[in-house]
């Protein structure tokens, strides 16, 4: 991909940026996310895991509280989707040049949801299957979390691209850390598995975010700064108790969502070639933002 001169592009409107790329832009980097996850490397929630041998009594008590939050979040998948399909609708309310746009994305977040879907339901198997969760009562748990609203202040493409890559890139990074700390090999494949989807995820929201910079260069500085300035992963909000959950489910593997701005970063710096002052600045805000302090 061909890097940016940022200074060639500081007089892009904000109509511009607040529209999604291209339609041949966008199937360009829905066709190498498709290429970097063929059939063969997708897994099977039926088949591809030793069931029998799952014991939620190999895990500790803060490992037992990780795998019941990230159950949660990766449940939540219909409320991730719907504000997508919010976003960039395919009915009569867009132009014919918005629909081919939108619908090129479809062709990623269908992919996306269903690959989400499945992490949601290899949770739920293994929370059942080792002992963790009697059925019923699990699925009223996820119900009453998933009935809420889920939402984003973010109207912008590009803020919405970097919001998702952060969360991608922070979840994948969660997955690996605690997949280093349990000893039940079925829950260590199954994090394996949701790692891997979850890097390819970010790839796509990188390679995203990347045209956005080369296209617009300054005028997509603002809202990745925005997103930054006002990040919380998902259900942040709604969960109750989250933010003592997500200290908890830290002292088992290291939970961190800065941990993702550093690759933030690297994307920046990928896309920009004749750096300006306010890309500069967009990293060394990024960088100031690196902490590993959370809410109370």
């Amino acid at each position: 991909m061909a890097v940016l001169d940022a200074t060639r592009t500081t007089t892009a409107s904000q109509q511009e940026t607040n529209q999604l790329l291209p339609a041949a832009d966008i199937e360009q980097a829905v066709t190498s996310f498709m290429a970097a996850g063929p059939a063969a490397r997708r897994f099977d929630v039926e088949t591809d895991f030793d069931w029998d041998s799952a014991d939620c009594g190999k895990l500790t008590d803060g490992q037992q509280s990780a795998v019941r939050f990230i159950t949660l979040i990766e449940d939540h998948l219909p409320g991730y989707f719907a504000l997508y399909n919010q976003r960039f609708p395919l009915d009569e309310r867009v132009s014919p040049e918005d629909f081919a746009r939108n619908r090129e994305l479809y062709h990623f977040t269908v992919r996306w949801a269903q690959e989400e879907d499945t992490h949601a339901r290899a949770l739920f198997r293994y929370q059942v299957a080792s002992g963790l969760a009697e059925p019923e009562h699990l699925r009223l748990e996820l119900a009453a979390e998933g009935r809420r609203a889920f939402s984003l202040p973010h109207d912008n493409p590009i803020s919405l691209f970097a919001y998702t890559l952060v969360q991608e890139k922070a979840t994948q990074l969660y997955y690996q850390q605690l997949r280093a700390v349990v000893t039940d090999e079925v829950l260590r494949e199954i994090l394996n598995r949701l790692g891997r989807d979850e890097a390819r995820h970010f790839s796509f929201m990188a390679d995203m975010v990347e045209r956005y910079l080369i296209a617009y260069g300054d005028a997509a500085v603002e809202p990745i700064r925005d997103v930054i300035a006002q990040f919380r992963m998902p259900l942040a909000d709604t969960i109750k108790g989250y933010w003592r959950w997500a200290l908890r489910i830290a002292d088992t593997a290291r939970y961190d969502h800065t941990d993702a701005y550093d690759h933030l970063i690297r994307v920046v710096n990928r896309a920009v070639d004749a750096r300006s002052d306010r890309v500069n600045e967009l990293t060394r805000f990024i960088a100031a933002c690196r902490t590993t302090t959370h809410p109370s």
